[in-house]
């Protein structure tokens, strides 16, 4: 199957099978995807200086270098891109980060981690609900300098270099992860290395979001590698991101919810 084909059909199939609220037993997804909408109207004018941001960088038009350690971009794949273009194809929208700020917000956030500084919009959200540091980790020089642009927020550690060498020298000196958020490279091998490594820093309590679990079937087939494991007690597939806990009071359980 063509690679470009794959995001539809995987749309479709998430169509089909997805549920709302109300299909939803028990009370622990009940009680979760009820936050989640009260979380979302608490902050439909929240944030609204990072969408301006956006709107910044849409409006950017310079090309910079970009140094691609994994599968690249479907859309821009050239060395040189527009920051605008960048941003357009390759940033989650307002939507999705706000669902990262939810789940992040779920932990007990003394340490938040991303994978893929990207522009920064998500680093933003992040930034907002972290209570100790957010830690966010970029391969590309030009695209970690434009994210830094006007940013201001003293919790947040910007990290450069390839995630496979900078990642376990960061935690080693912090070794407890509350929050992950793994929206790098993009490929199989690296997916599945991230995870591998994040893993033994994770607690109960910890979440991990993996981005983009249908851009690829090689996305697609990392993201069911790693709900197969026995320390993943529940999955969320929201189509666009999965989530992963590691503490639920049933059987492990993954569902395919309506977002």
């Amino acid at each position: 199957m063509p690679n470009f084909l794959f995001p539809a059909l995987g749309y479709l199939y998430y169509w089909l099978l997805k549920e709302d609220q109300y299909s939803l037993q028990g009370p622990f997804l009940s009680n979760l995807y009820q936050d989640l909408k009260s979380f979302l109207k608490y902050s439909e004018k929240e944030d609204l200086d990072i969408e301006s941001f956006r709107k910044k960088l849409l409006q950017n038009h310079s090309i910079i270098p970009v140094e691609d350690f994994g599968a690249g971009s479907k859309k821009v794949p050239e060395k040189n891109r527009k920051i605008s273009d960048i941003t357009r194809y390759s940033t989650s929208g307002r939507k999705f980060a706000q669902l990262y700020q939810f789940f992040a917000s779920k932990t007990p956030a003394r340490l938040l981690i991303e994978l893929g500084t990207c522009m920064g919009i998500s680093t933003r959200y992040l930034s907002q609900v972290t209570l100790g540091k957010l830690a966010t980790f970029e391969g590309s020089y030009s695209i970690q300098e434009a994210a830094k642009t006007d940013f201001s927020a003293e919790n947040t550690e910007f990290i450069l270099g390839k995630i496979q060498d900078t990642l376990p020298i960061f935690l080693k000196k912090n070794p407890i992860v509350d929050f992950a958020l793994i929206d790098a490279t993009h490929t199989y091998d690296d997916t599945l290395n991230y995870f591998e490594i994040l893993l033994p820093h994770l607690h109960s309590k910890s979440i991990v979001i993996i981005a983009d679990i249908y851009w690829s079937k090689e996305m697609n087939q990392a993201w069911k590698s790693i709900i197969r494991r026995p320390e993943v007690r529940l999955s969320l597939d929201f189509y666009e991101c999965g989530i992963l806990f590691f503490d639920f009071p049933g059987e492990k359980t993954h569902r395919i919810l309506d977002y």
